[in-house]
């Protein structure tokens, strides 16, 4: 079980697009989720968009750097970055995307460099 939720215990439908940029180092880095309509953005949602919650069987990851994207005056879009600051924290993040991935049907792919 890996799940996204911007409401803790309500998990998003919509899976996102993911981009990551690492230093070279490799103590730091962070990744960038873009959801295009979301399920917390819809109006029966109700809830309050407290963060970003990845929760998965090892415990739970919280970045609370949410933004809305807006067209015609309306939210359409959340775009939300998640910051890790050692290769532990890198590591732990990418075993939730690992699951993630495989029950949502997304997939890897290497920049050039």
């Amino acid at each position: 079980m890996a799940q996204i939720e911007f409401t803790r215990g309500i998990q998003e439908e919509i899976v996102p697009e993911v981009r990551m940029t690492r230093a070279k180092s490799g103590n730091n880095g962070k990744a960038v989720f873009f959801f295009e309509n979301p399920k917390a953005l819809s109006p029966e949602y109700g809830e309050e968009i407290t963060g970003m919650y990845l929760v998965d069987e090892e415990g739970e990851m919280v970045t609370r750097d949410v933004k809305g994207r807006f067209i015609n005056g309306k939210a359409t879009h959340l775009e939300v970055t998640y910051v890790w600051k050692s290769p532990e924290e890198f590591d732990r993040f990418m075993r939730f995307m690992e699951r993630y991935g495989k029950e949502n049907g997304l997939g890897f792919n290497k920049a050039e460099e």
